[in-house]
């Protein structure tokens, strides 16, 4: 019997509600549902797209640095070193940044489990696009 001088006080514990004051203490929160794995095509495309923007990258870069390593004569009416500097240092900086800007967008898709590889083959094309874009500035520096 529980001894309490209030008229609303129930006679035996078994009344009691489940959670009561008598707990003291709030119940622990549901258990949260583990995430989904990651998509295996999805995980791969995102692979492939990437370690192809890192080759892009690093294929550009030394035929840029070869470029430029062996322009041996620019007449200064229809060349420009300048330019052609220009051209390929831009395009080399500006891929440079995609790139680490799509991996990162791409991990943090890939870590929220959602797709991942749009981003990580948007990178590759504009990558792609801004080295292409970089030859045409040295070719019409160089012309």
């Amino acid at each position: 019997m529980i001894v309490d001088a209030s008229p609303n006080r129930p006679e035996t514990a078994e009344e009691l509600p489940i959670a009561s004051l008598a707990m003291g203490y709030p119940s622990y929160p549901p258990p949260q549902h583990p995430k989904p794995p990651v998509a295996t095509h999805d995980l791969l495309i995102s692979i492939v797209a990437l370690v192809l923007t890192l080759a892009l990258g690093v294929v550009a870069g030394a035929m840029g640095l070869f470029s430029l390593a062996f322009l041996d004569y620019c007449p200064p009416d229809s060349c420009s070193v300048d330019g052609a500097v220009n051209a390929v240092g831009m395009a080399l900086i500006i891929a440079f940044g995609i790139g680490v800007v799509g991996l990162a967008v791409t991990i943090i898709q890939l870590a929220r489990r959602k797709p991942g590889w749009p981003f990580a083959v948007g990178t590759f094309a504009l990558c792609a696009v801004a080295i292409f874009l970089g030859g045409v500035g040295y070719a019409t520096a160089v012309g």
